[in-house]
């Protein structure tokens, strides 16, 4: 009996000791889980503030999303912002009882034990929540686990009682809602595409808050393998896997089963857009922008121009906008970074206006100027390169080219010799090359495909308020993928007769009248020991004759800007072209007045807004304010301001400017663009053709346009279309069409130019070159 009693209290024992045993194992390892025996675990801090690579986005004035910054695409969505549809189709495919576990759905994991493991069914789904693939997702799994010598399975099985743990920390510490949110903000989509903003963008362009059941389901379906269901990959499996997903979400009740029958029967419609930085508006402003913010601190020895050095130093003390990320220092104590903290940056872009411009750009260059230029080369056996050009320089032009191309890096990485690297650039090769048409495979030598390149003529356009300092377009190219370099504020090149109002302007300044007379001779000038007697473009038909300021300026004349010279120093000069705006460098030789100094669009552009804005200089503007991802504001920026000019100068420059357009070089805005209202402006055209110009001012809206090949050896033969009436002014006659056509913008042809209250100055003159034939202003007037 007593042996009975005995075997039966062992049996008990022994029953539940082998019972608890799991238990009791379970309970050790979450303990030593939990103080971190086998690694580091999220601090309450860390749960608190999950860490995610957030994109930064950048905005215009009208809310339209210009582009992002980012390692990966990911932009924040709170739950407030999801379609119930994402989150319906998301919870019935992934975690049904999502809403009421905590976090750990035991009865799911019985499931996958059951049917996945013993029954072999792999539809049978997954055992995570979506509260344990979000702690996945937020802290990802290290095996390292304090060197302990265990298999790699066990290493696997430990991550995941980690993963329980971490999730239901985030129970307690989130609502359901903020979880979910958190999930589709954090979970891929496929490629660069990280959350459910730029998921939704990149495949349907469109927002959260708007995706149909349709498209919700195939963005559910998608995270559980976003390659292998990829609407773009995989159309077929994508389509299977959302209806799936709808089938799921009838059997659960969100929707019925009769729409579920219909909805399966759609096809998916994709609107598929790649969210890179080569795609969007304002791809050459991002850039900038992006350059812009995240300057350094200008070292001396990193600058090989003392000049930029200078210049950049300037504008690190006293840009707040210039190197702001390290400037500025987040509670942690580092520096802000554009690809990982979720910035919102405010642009004073506008999104109409930039689209504006981006058309009139490729329009003119890819119907206008382009196919006259491809004319003139074939003509000419297709040389690229003027013929005046020697040809060694040619050559020396091409391999520098050559050796700044990335093909070139990339064989001297590799250790191939210059041999073989030239080798290289003459072999013949497949490859896809730009067009007006589209893009187009060929096979060509790379050196021939440097050569193709430069034959495209490239352009820079930017326009601004001149009230308020903000930039509304800004188009630095014509195609950024295989044009990158920004012709906005980055080139520099020669300005032409877009310079001589500066002189002008010294002229008013001084008490002269549009209506002064002076002679329409030739000047020469003493330069050392020789003389230099400056020529006009074209012949005129008052050559010799009085004729007035407003006159010669309308028509570029260079015998009057010649004699304007003579009265004033070039060195005043260069102080009033300072005091418009310009920063660039300027040599005060008496051949100023030609513009043969370099200055950039932007520089152009700020001065010349300074004439509308009645003499009160303003820096041009890009950023009004930066946001941290939860809409708190982190800096505002305003513009700077100086008196450059009087009122009454600014305005008899606006008179002066304004006969450019009704009388002079600037006149096919009126006969051919049929443009209405108050209009200002000059043209400019350089040696050889290599440079053309257009400076456009309207009450509301200045702006400014160049044209012009790669290299200064690239350009027309002929007056005819090499002017800057024919080259830079039709881009700012078809955006200023579009702008005055929209009526949302607010800027048409009613608005005037301010003028003073007392002006003393007569400006009511004859405009001495009304009678010239037309058939001159049809071919555009030389400057």
């Amino acid at each position: 009996m007593k042996n009975s009693l005995s075997f039966k209290k062992k049996f008990l024992i022994w029953f539940w000791a082998i019972l608890a045993f799991p238990l009791v194992v379970a309970v050790v390892l979450f303990t030593l889980i939990t103080l971190e025996v086998f690694g580091p675990m999220p601090s309450f801090e860390d749960l608190e503030n999950p860490t995610s690579n957030l994109a930064s986005e950048v905005y215009s004035e009208d809310n339209v999303l210009l582009g992002k910054y980012y390692i990966e695409n990911r932009s924040y969505t709170s739950y407030e912002e999801l379609s119930p549809n994402i989150e319906n189709a998301l919870i019935s495919i992934e975690d049904v009882r999502f809403r009421s576990h905590s976090g750990i759905d035991f009865r799911g994991l019985g499931r996958v034990l059951v049917k996945t493991i013993v029954m072999g069914d792999r539809d049978a789904g997954g055992g995570s929540t979506l509260t344990q693939q979000l702690a996945k997702n937020l802290f990802p799994r290290d095996t390292s686990h304090n060197q302990l010598s265990i298999t790699r399975k066990s290493k696997l099985v430990l991550a995941k009682l980690k993963e329980w743990v971490t999730a239901v920390k985030l129970e307690r510490n989130y609502t359901k809602d903020e979880i979910l949110s958190m999930y589709l903000n954090t979970v891929p989509f496929g490629g660069t595409v990280f959350g459910i903003k730029s998921a939704a963008k990149t495949y349907f362009n469109t927002s959260p808050d708007s995706l149909s059941i349709e498209q919700a389901a195939l963005l559910a379906g998608l995270v559980n393998a976003p390659t292998r269901y990829s609407p773009v990959r995989n159309p077929e499996r994508s389509l299977a896997r959302r209806n799936l997903v709808i089938e799921k979400m009838a059997r659960y009740g969100f929707i019925g089963d009769v729409l579920a029958d219909s909805l399966k029967k759609q096809p998916v419609v994709l609107h598929y857009q790649v969210q890179d930085h080569n795609e969007g508006l304002a791809t050459y402003f991002r850039e900038t922008l992006r350059i812009i913010l995240t300057a350094t601190e200008p070292v001396k020895e990193n600058f090989i121009s003392e000049d930029s050095y200078k210049t950049d130093s300037l504008e690190w003390a006293t840009n707040p906008l210039y190197g702001w990320c390290n400037k500025n220092i987040k509670a942690d104590g580092s520096p802000y970074n554009i690809y990982r903290d979720g910035l919102r940056i405010y642009s004073t872009l506008n999104g109409k206006m930039q689209e504006y411009a981006e058309e009139a750009v490729v329009a003119h260059l890819s119907q206008s100027v382009q196919p006259a230029f491809d004319k003139e080369q074939k003509s000419k056996g297709y040389p690229v390169y003027s013929r005046d050009v020697p040809r060694d320089q040619v050559e020396r032009i091409l391999e520098q080219a050559m050796r700044q191309s990335p093909r070139y890096y990339y064989l001297r990485q590799n250790g191939l010799s210059e041999e073989q690297i030239k080798r290289s650039f003459n072999t013949k090769t497949s490859m896809t090359v730009f067009t007006y048409k589209g893009e187009r495979d060929t096979v060509m030598t790379p050196l021939d495909s440097i050569k193709h390149y430069k034959r495209y003529l490239r352009a820079g356009f930017m326009a601004m308020d001149p009230h308020t300092g903000y930039v509304k377009a800004y188009v630095g190219g014509p195609n950024y993928r295989y044009f990158k370099y920004d012709q906005v504020t980055k080139g520099k090149r020669q300005v032409g007769s877009t310079i001589k109002p500066f002189l002008y302007t010294l002229a008013m300044q001084e008490g002269y009248s549009p209506c002064r007379l002076v002679p329409n001779v030739p000047q020469t000038f003493v330069v050392g020991d020789s003389t230099w007697t400056p020529t006009n473009s074209g012949d005129t038909d008052y050559d010799g004759q009085m004729v007035t300021l407003k006159w010669g300026l309308a028509n570029s004349v260079n015998n009057i800007s010649a004699w304007l010279m003579k009265q004033f120093n070039p060195q005043n000069v260069v102080e009033i072209s300072h005091k418009l705006g310009i920063k660039s460098f300027i040599d005060p030789v008496v051949s100023i007045f030609l513009g043969t100094s370099d200055f950039t669009v932007a520089e152009m552009v700020g001065a010349y807004a300074t004439y509308a804005n009645r003499g009160i200089h303003i820096d041009p503007l890009y950023v009004t304010r930066i946001e941290d991802k939860n809409g708190n504001v982190l800096a505002t920026f305003k513009t700077k301001k100086n008196e450059a000019i009087s009122e009454q100068t600014a305005y008899l420059m606006i008179n002066l400017l304004q006969g450019v357009i009704d009388h002079g070089t600037g006149r096919r805005l009126r006969y051919r663009y049929q443009l209405p209202g108050p209009l200002a402006g000059k043209t400019g055209t350089t040696n050889n053709q290599s440079d053309g110009w257009f400076m456009g001012i309207t009450p509301n809206l200045v702006g400014g346009a160049w044209v012009g090949g790669e290299d200064r050896a690239i350009h027309f033969e002929g007056i005819t279309q090499g002017q800057g009436a024919s080259m830079a002014l039709p881009i700012w006659g078809m955006f200023l069409q579009k702008v005055y056509a929209d009526p949302s913008l607010g800027i048409n042809g009613s608005s005037i130019f301010a003028k003073p209250v007392s002006l003393s100055v007569d400006i009511d003159c004859p405009v001495m070159a009304a009678d010239i034939e037309s058939e001159k202003n049809n071919n555009g007037f030389f400057d």
